[in-house]
């Protein structure tokens, strides 16, 4: 991975990091929040390839409507939908319901780029 691509990367973790418990984001949020409000398939990719879920809930972003589209980078296919029931989202055919009462805008909530 080249180093600008990785950079980006680590941004979008950092960012993701931030999502509180029981809320979600989308690819899209969070590419607005870095300048670049045309990245949010890079976004995905970064989501993809995240390594380490444990500090990086990956789980908590899903696409503008909601839609659990990350779910196969998953172990387990229900795994996503499971770890956001358990913070409280209640989630059905692959779509979080009640999204916009869930989601988290970090240009709202952190201010200016990290």
């Amino acid at each position: 991975m080249d180093n600008e691509k990785e950079h980006f990367f680590e941004r979008v973790y950092e960012i993701v990091k931030h999502v509180p418990y029981g809320r979600v984001t989308s690819y899209g949020a969070i590419a607005r929040y870095l300048g670049s409000a045309r990245s949010a398939r890079v976004v995905g990719w970064a989501m993809n390839n995240v390594g380490d879920r444990e500090t990086v809930p990956a789980h908590r972003v899903v696409n503008r409507n909601g839609l659990l589209t990350g779910k196969h980078h998953f172990q387990g296919t229900l795994l996503m939908q499971q770890l956001l029931e358990n913070e409280g989202i209640l989630v059905r055919n692959d779509q979080i319901l009640d999204f916009k009462k869930h989601f988290w805008d970090p240009l709202k909530e952190l201010g200016e780029p990290l």
